[in-house]
């Protein structure tokens, strides 16, 4: 018992001297609170429309009839896409796809509305930048929604003149009915994609960088023999003194985070509060866990520093957000596993996004676990460090 008071009265003391340092050392107030702040309200700011809105695209109108001209106004209508120009031919509108000025153009030859009437099947071409994944893929959609319901509307005039019903003109325009359903994210919401991966990764790597800066700064700065004077020379609890105030700051901006997206913004998240909370909690000590274990294995500020951060930016590709995992290569594939934030991911969109029980993703699970066990492996390593290594700049 007297020994636990002891352990509790040191655990104190380091607490004490850990907030000390970070209230005198504006890296940690910027990198803990200020930046991740900034982050999370530009990104959601940032796509607040959740999809883009008023693309520019050009056309290139060589028939001129009342039949295309209905097509531009339906073209400029629609709400993702603005004509913004209309040009003599195409060498003009490539040109203004080359300035930036539109994302792609539509082309309507001579003679167009005349071929659709007599039913010789007219062409009509889309040039469309994808450079801009999701504009060009945006105004591709558009386009082809516009050729295909004027090509409707022509069929259906000319079938009304047969004396055709309204039900057996929709039957031979349309014969299969569609009913789609876009599960869990019903508005295409692209902050709900993005800003789900994008800031908790950018919050990983800070988590990451200041796990690590922490520990390597009692080398840099000569204070390790302290630092460890005052654990009593116990690793563990030098450990738990320093990372505990980090550890709750870092939870509070993560679960303000989440409050902020999915209490006032509202993301989906049939998954609960339980399981939001949850995820956090996970997130943040696999992270520091993590951090630790990389300056265990090497006791180096710039080359733990450097690991980390290469470690936190792979992420963002490996976690299979953007590209899924499984259509990359086997070794890219193997290396994911070792990533942090792949398995925050995959929680998120099975357990969150999707509301599927907690044992649907249980590897995941438990391989964030792991990450914040990894310390036990090298707190001998960071000991010997701290108490035989000299700094060399």
């Amino acid at each position: 018992m007297k020994k636990l008071g002891i352990y509790i009265r040191r655990l104190i003391n380091l607490w004490a001297r850990e907030v000390e340092l970070m209230i005198h050392n504006p890296i940690y107030i910027c990198c803990m609170v200020v930046f991740p702040l900034i982050v999370i309200f530009f990104f959601t700011s940032l796509m607040s429309t959740g999809q883009p809105e008023k693309l520019p695209c050009g056309v290139v109108d060589q028939d001129n009839t009342s039949v295309t001209r209905a097509m531009i106004r339906q073209l400029d209508g629609l709400q993702g896409t603005q004509v913004a120009g209309h040009y003599n031919n195409a060498t003009e509108a490539r040109k203004a796809i080359q300035r930036n000025e539109i994302y792609g153009f539509l082309y309507i030859p001579e003679g167009t509305t005349a071929k659709l009437v007599s039913q010789r099947q007219p062409e009509v071409s889309f040039y469309y930048s994808n450079v801009t994944l999701v504009a060009g893929g945006m105004l591709f959609k558009d386009l082809k929604t516009v050729t295909t319901l004027t090509s409707a509307a022509v069929g259906a005039a000319k079938l009304q003149m047969l004396g055709k019903t309204p039900n057996e003109i929709k039957t031979i325009i349309q014969p299969i009915g569609l009913d789609v359903h876009m599960i869990g994210n019903p508005w295409m919401n692209y902050n709900v994609y993005l800003s789900c991966i994008m800031i908790p990764g950018i919050l990983v790597l800070f988590m990451l960088l200041i796990t690590v800066y922490s520990i390597g700064t009692e080398l840099k700065f000569g204070r390790a023999k302290e630092w460890m004077s005052m654990s009593g020379n116990n690793i563990l609890i030098a450990l738990a003194g320093k990372l505990l105030p980090q550890t709750l700051i870092f939870l509070t901006i993560f679960l303000g985070y989440e409050w902020y997206v999915y209490g006032y913004l509202n993301f989906p998240h049939p998954g609960g509060l339980n399981m939001i909370v949850f995820l956090a909690i996970l997130t943040v000590l696999s992270s520091q866990g993590f951090g630790v274990f990389v300056f265990g294995l090497m006791p180096s500020l710039r080359m733990s520093m450097s690991i980390c951060s290469l470690w936190a930016v792979v992420g963002f590709s490996a976690c299979g957000a953007t590209f899924p995992l499984f259509a990359m290569d086997g070794m890219i594939e193997a290396l994911a596993q070792i990533i942090p934030l792949r398995h925050y991911y995959m929680i998120y969109q099975i357990c969150i996004f999707n509301g599927y029980p907690l044992i649907n993703a249980w590897v995941n699970v438990v391989a964030l676990v792991a990450f914040a066990s990894l310390p036990i492996l090298v707190v001998r390593n960071i000991k010997r460090a701290m108490i035989e290594y000299v700094y060399i700049p």
